[in-house]
């Protein structure tokens, strides 16, 4: 609750700035990144590094231990709704050594560039570049990677990019070598309903509410702020019409206890095709990994899926999971009854921390299957 106060407090103060020309909203959501930075400390164990992989930031992180065998590897992508965030915070970077510590592996967090100084396909660029560099046997045999045993991994917005860089994976011609395994952490997956049901139920949740998960939807493709308009009252909804609206309808997607007593809302009417030719991100599949059909699904590695019952996302990450089972993809999936963002806070005790749960099932998750 004091890292919402807080939070909600620098978005007040953002929304303010920019109200009196001073500074853009992100830039005063983006000091909370600037208060959680950690320097690259190397330990006894660990070599942590900034470096570049094909020009993107990383923060590299290498186990000092000498290994008679090759190692494993985690391309850890963060979250923060492709607006703020970095390696570098603190939780990301204890994620990291945990990950390191606990399977042996190479970890390589990727520092994208962020919106709104970027917009999308920005942060997916940088992204699939290092995830591409990183993939090339050269490479693999300078950091002594095992190619059969890479994980691509991620949270939130982190979590959309991993999707969508394993998705383009399978398409690349010139990739020889692809991801064993993918873990998506509680992942924003489409932007076209933000009505289902658990965006209605958990719209003012702690850490992530609905109106900043629609700024963040919206600052990722345009600063016009006719865009979050059209997202907030939920205008952009797929037509039945739509070819794609098979992959979003969620009244045949969710389980019956999250549908509740939820109907689907047909009122609206869309205005779908007036954003698609101004900005066709919101269409594209790099950016609504979502928008794919199961023939693609189809391809995709085995797949680990965490969501947290209250929180806006919730329903994204379970529809993707049940496409996932339905197009013969093995997943595991792990939902908690806490909200949003919370396996970041690593930093509380473990007795005040449901973090720590859900950060240990998933390094046991990665243990196990890499």
């Amino acid at each position: 609750m004091i890292a919402d106060f807080f939070l909600r407090s620098l978005g007040h103060l953002g929304s303010l700035s920019e109200l009196l020309g001073l500074s853009h909203y992100m830039e005063i959501m983006n000091l909370y990144t600037d208060l959680k930075f950690t320097p690259p400390t190397s330990d006894e164990n660990i070599k942590v590094t900034d470096t570049t992989f094909n020009k993107v930031p990383v923060r590299l992180y290498v186990p000092k231990k000498k290994s008679n065998k090759l190692r494993r590897a985690v391309i850890f992508i963060h979250g923060g709704g492709w607006c703020i965030g970095s390696p570098a915070m603190k939780g990301y970077d204890r994620l990291s050594r945990w990950t390191v510590e606990r399977l042996n592996a190479i970890v390589v967090s990727v520092d994208y560039r962020l919106a709104p100084k970027h917009h999308f396909p920005v942060p997916f660029e940088d992204s699939y570049a290092v995830v591409k560099f990183f993939l090339q046997k050269e490479v693999l045999i300078e950091y002594g990677v095992d190619p059969n045993r890479i994980c691509i991994a991620g949270d939130s917005a982190g979590g959309n990019l991993a999707a969508a860089v394993t998705q383009q994976l399978q398409d690349d011609a010139e990739v020889d070598i692809r991801p064993k395994i993918q873990a998506l952490i509680y992942p924003a997956l489409q932007p076209l309903d933000l009505d289902t049901p658990s965006y209605r139920d958990n719209g003012h949740m702690p850490i992530l509410s609905k109106s900043l998960m629609v700024r963040f939807w919206s600052e990722y493709f345009t600063s016009d702020k006719s865009l979050f308009n059209a997202m907030s009252s939920n205008s952009l909804k797929l037509t039945e019409s739509s070819q794609l609206f098979p992959f979003l309808y969620w009244p045949a997607l969710l389980p019956e206890k999250m549908k509740k007593t939820h109907t689907y809302s047909h009122s609206l009417q869309s205005r779908m095709s007036e954003f698609a030719k101004k900005y066709p991100g919101i269409l594209d599949p790099r950016a609504a990994p979502l928008l794919v059909d199961d023939a693609k699904l189809s391809r995709l590695p085995q797949t680990y899926i965490l969501t947290c019952m209250y929180d806006v996302l919730r329903d994204d990450g379970v529809i993707y999971a049940q496409r996932l089972r339905k197009a013969g993809v093995e997943v595991t999936h792990d939902q908690y009854d806490t909200f949003h963002g919370v396996m970041m806070f690593v930093a509380f005790p473990t007795d005040l921390s449901i973090g720590h749960t859900m950060t240990d099932r998933y390094l046991k998750w990665l243990n196990e299957k890499l």
